[in-house]
């Protein structure tokens, strides 16, 4: 039997290595490093540039296999949908935090955004971790770096706040 035009087996890995790639391409579009960016006040903590891509390509990697494990292993079109709509939403909120910070050059509003994609990482986790332990485990990382996010977003928003958007 075939999905997509794949060997069953290899579609559904295959559809959700392709959304992945899209949500963190479109996050990658979004994400723009420019003058106003540069000429933020930070936290002498905040992680340096150049991490955040491994960090990021790890993550998605890891909530992919997480995705891809339950898929395979819980048949019930029902959880599907769950585990479908749980990532959907988290794939729009992630991309969204990124367009509200750097495009629309609103730290503030994505500091009150990055609860709901924290909220929606720990939909994640227990999606994923009600039919496999170590699905809800792999979506763990991404729940600490979101956390550190909004600690970082939050202390972004203290030291420059206040903000008009784009100038």
């Amino acid at each position: 039997m075939t999905f997509l035009g794949l060997d069953r087996s290899w579609g559904p890995p295959v559809v959700a290595a392709v959304v992945a790639i899209l949500v963190a391409v479109a996050g990658g579009v979004a994400t723009k490093t420019d003058g106003w960016y540069r000429h933020l006040r930070f936290p002498s903590w905040k992680p340096p540039d150049w991490a955040f891509g491994p960090v990021w390509t790890t993550i998605f990697l890891l909530t992919t296999i997480a995705a891809v494990m339950v898929w395979n292993r819980d048949p019930n079109p029902t959880a599907r949908l769950l585990l479908v709509a749980a990532y959907a939403v988290n794939g729009v909120l992630n991309i969204a935090w990124s367009v509200l910070f750097f495009r629309f050059r609103r730290p503030d509003w994505a500091l009150a955004e990055v609860a709901a994609l924290w909220l929606s990482i720990a939909v994640l986790v227990l999606v994923t971790g009600r039919v496999s332990i170590a699905a809800g485990l792999m979506n763990l990382p991404y729940l600490a770096w979101v956390s550190v996010a909004a600690c970082l977003n939050l202390r972004i928003v203290r030291l420059n706040a206040p903000f008009r958007g784009l100038a």
